[in-house]
């Protein structure tokens, strides 16, 4: 291994433990909560990403990080009472079903005095609603992705959470990730040169995937609360059990594939290049092959121009997705004018970099990156063969880390979700009109061509 590979890697290795090269905590310490002083969490929103994620991260970091969950709030009646037993029947720090609080909504999670913070996996489009509801209520938030799908949502969050002493983190966990955050530190190093395009995939062959037909039926108007599902979308749309719980294939409680997957990957561009935004979207796509009642598309097609504020340096991101067909997998390829960052191999190589050929036509040199392997060396392992994800554990380490500590700079903080919500409003306008859309800064709003 050369001295420059060796120390690269021992640089970002320790990025990614959260450690500076001198190996002093990377987060200020000020006002640190004492370390006997337990942090007592509620979660809002009892479905499956919290229960098969969420939750078995959180349970496994709790008790050596000294954490505590005390409540669950759903609107749901079937998910708040099975999912708290399981919760109990599976978790060592909770020996008794009344350690364990039941809240209908966050009126009467709010309403109690034993809560610090708050994990939050609603649907899609209520994400921003109740982390602002939660930190006006002086709670810490851990809330997933997508963060805001209406700019009218980003922009109070941004100034509630943003104006505010709570710690926050959204949960988009690329940014937890070893090798990405690996790959942050080698595109900040200057070596890659300027991105030029970036292609990104998401494809699966799914006719289930956000299906939930063994669970629709067991919704009962009576045992849930519609109207505060709907929050602060149209109080007219009646009931019905599929939008509730297969949200993600109905507008407007998802846009499906970019609420899903593209802010994930979109995301990446904002942290990797510091701009905040795209400059303009365009989108195609359609309901191809999953006729089933759905109103969100199976396949997409996203083209995002991006623009640097300060260098005026620009590049496009190529998007695409489908649930129809699972050739060409995930994949996220960076390219400069010297080869490519391929983040589902982990690899930077010369290819499609400018050879000696090339180059001499011109009277140039040859531009051709160094190979290197950004391989997943060291992170997060699961302590207790719970089948969590490792970039789950590492994202929610780093805000429970945050929280006891009380730095606001978490790995995906407001300015991560604001930005990435934005991306996602440009891009549901786009499906919605057919048209190219830009961003006006001064309204912070999005505009239709």
């Amino acid at each position: 291994m050369s001295n420059s590979r060796r120390d690269f890697l021992k640089t970002t290795s320790a990025a990614a433990a959260g450690l500076t090269i001198s190996g002093l905590p990377a987060y200020s310490t000020t006002k640190v909560r004492g370390a006997n002083d337990r942090i007592r969490v509620a979660i809002v929103g009892a479905g499956d990403r919290m229960m098969q994620s969420l939750v078995p991260a959180f349970m496994e970091l709790a008790g050596g990080m000294n954490y505590e969950l005390v409540a669950v709030c759903d609107i749901w009646k079937h998910h708040r009472e099975t999912n708290t037993s399981k919760i109990i029947a599976n978790n060592q720090y909770t020996a008794k079903a009344k350690d364990l609080a039941m809240a209908r909504n966050t009126d009467e999670l709010y309403a109690m005095k034993n809560i610090d913070a708050v994990i939050i996996a609603t649907a899609d489009f209520q994400h921003a609603y109740h982390a602002v509801e939660a930190v006006r209520a002086g709670k810490d938030v851990y809330a997933e992705k997508p963060f805001a799908s209406t700019m009218a949502d980003a922009n109070l969050a941004l100034k509630v959470i943003g104006g505010s002493k709570q710690v926050f983190q959204v949960g988009t966990q690329r940014r937890s990730t070893s090798s990405y955050m690996r790959a942050k530190e080698y595109l900040d190093s200057g070596k890659f040169g300027d991105i030029v395009f970036a292609d990104m995939t998401w494809n699966v062959n799914q006719p289930g995937r956000w299906r939930r037909p063994n669970v629709v039926p067991l919704m009962k108007e009576q045992d849930t609360d519609w109207k505060r599902f709907l929050i602060n979308r149209d109080p007219k749309i009646p009931f019905d059990a599929r939008k509730h719980l297969e949200f993600r294939l109905f507008s407007p409680f998802s846009s499906g594939i970019p609420d899903q997957w593209m802010v994930h990957q979109i995301d990446t561009v904002h942290w990797f290049t510091g701009i905040h935004h795209p400059t303009s979207v365009v989108a195609n796509g359609g309901i191809y092959l999953w006729k089933d009642g759905r109103t969100n598309w199976d396949t997409m097609t996203a083209t995002f121009d991006y623009n640097h504020p300060k260098t005026g340096k620009g590049f496009q991101v190529l998007y695409s997705s489908r649930q129809t067909n699972a050739a060409g997998d995930v994949k996220e390829i960076y390219f400069s004018n010297g080869g490519t960052l391929d983040l589902a191999k982990n690899k930077v190589s010369a290819e499609g970099g400018l050879n000696a050929r090339m180059a001499g036509q011109m009277g140039m040199k040859a531009n051709l990156l160094e190979p290197l392997t950004l391989s997943d060396e060291g992170g997060i392992e699961t302590a207790a063969n719970t089948g969590v994800d490792k970039e789950t554990l590492a994202h929610m380490k780093n805000w429970m880390e945050c929280t006891r500590s009380r730095n606001r700079k978490t790995n995906a903080d407001i300015q991560a979700a604001y930005d990435h919500s934005v991306a996602l409003c440009m891009t549901i306008a786009a499906i919605q009109t057919g048209k190219k859309v830009t961003f006006d800064e001064k309204k912070q709003d999005v505009v239709t061509s």
